[in-house]
């Protein structure tokens, strides 16, 4: 039942030549940077979709690896540790003239969350500083590893979670200890993958998403429908606390498409609900089957108020509605034949209880400490 929100992972970027840019004082230096080129050159052709290997090749780089996404990951994996290095050094050798070597390398990317986007055009934003191309390719990171747990979720439940944590743990890291820097660097305009708030957003819905999976794995073990309540409501506690954030974001002024809103809204509605319908079978099994009654019916009529966005998820909800429906209907008949139980005051229902076990699994930079030698 997870909605599926990819375009996040929807990235585009225009090509940098490190060693146009900067003038390196020896050959393995220059054979550095020739290998930064290359390694973000093979980034550029895939999610610019302008490779011209073949699959065969494209699993042999990658070492054998099948999936276009677990490829994708392993060239994220390959460029980033040669990028933090080349951070430090720029960063380090402030009397390199450093900030026009940054402009020299036009470092453009697209963004997937801005409303040209929405519109179905294409715009790039410019920023050139060396950290808006390390904080792009770190959320470009993140959002692949969400797309790779949607993938691995028939088959593997555990493994599903752990990489939505993963990538919790990475927007995290860029929301704390990256992006910070860059706010610093004066710009016109900055697309949403680069602000803080934006990534905060992103992690708390992995985060979501890794209880909605893990929830999932307790269904199929046969859990107690109070414990199973309290996680759907945990799933729906993780997006009310990033709806809030993204709240204030936009009430900043921040421009940002509206579909990640309305992927939350939809996302919170579907397992507050489901939520519900646990709590109300909990309720019924220990004889209050007028208050099962009264929560399923105070849910379903929020949740009909609240149905928008993209069909396909309008599509999952319509159909939980239904199956919440359908055992309301039970009840009351059960109620009216057998136990003729007063429907509660709605100030009277048992309030949502939710619990939050997942937490984001930290990410830590890797950086090939290698001696990097500029001219001035």
């Amino acid at each position: 039942m997870l909605l599926h929100f990819g375009q996040p992972a929807k990235l585009k970027t225009k090509k940098i030549v490190f060693e146009d840019v900067y003038v390196a004082c020896d050959s393995a230096t220059l054979e550095q940077l020739k290998e930064l080129s290359s390694r973000r050159r093979a980034i550029e052709d895939s999610i610019n979709e302008s490779s011209s290997i073949t699959e065969a090749i494209a699993r042999e780089m990658s070492g054998g690896l099948v999936s276009r996404l677990e490829q994708d990951l392993h060239r994220i994996t390959q460029y980033l540790p040669l990028l933090e290095n080349l951070v430090l050094h720029n960063e380090e050798n402030s009397n390199h003239r450093t900030d026009q070597w940054d402009a020299s390398l036009k470092i453009r990317w697209s963004s997937a969350l801005s409303p040209s986007y929405f519109f179905m055009s294409t715009k790039f934003f410019q920023i050139d500083h060396l950290q808006f191309e390390l904080s792009m390719i770190l959320f470009l990171y993140g959002a692949i590893l969400r797309e790779r747990a949607l993938e691995v979720l028939s088959t593997d439940l555990v493994q599903s979670a752990t990489t939505f944590r993963e990538a919790a743990g990475i927007y995290h890291h860029l929301a704390l200890n990256v992006l910070p820097h860059l706010m610093s660097v004066w710009s016109p305009e900055i697309p949403p993958e680069a602000l803080p708030s934006v990534s905060t957003v992103m992690s708390l819905v992995c985060l979501a998403e890794a209880q909605a999976v893990t929830t999932r794995k307790a269904e199929e073990n046969g859990n107690s429908p109070s414990l199973l309540a309290k996680l759907h409501h945990g799933v729906a506690q993780f997006l009310e606390e990033a709806t809030g954030v993204l709240e204030t974001c936009i009430r900043e002024g921040k421009d940002i498409a509206p579909n990640l809103m309305e992927f939350m809204q939809c996302c919170k509605s579907l397992h507050a609900l489901r939520g519900q319908r646990y709590q109300a079978e909990s309720l019924k099994t220990s004889g209050e089957i007028g208050a099962a009654i009264g929560v399923l019916q105070s849910e379903l009529s929020k949740v009909k108020k609240k149905i928008r966005g993209e069909s396909k998820w309008k599509s999952v909800i319509e159909k939980e509605i239904l199956d919440a429906s359908e055992m309301l209907q039970k009840f009351e008949r059960e109620n009216d034949f057998v136990w003729h139980e007063k429907i509660p005051l709605e100030n009277e229902l048992p309030l949502p209880q939710g619990n939050k076990i997942v937490n984001f699994i930290p990410y830590s930079p890797k950086r090939w400490e290698r001696h990097l030698s500029f001219k001035r």
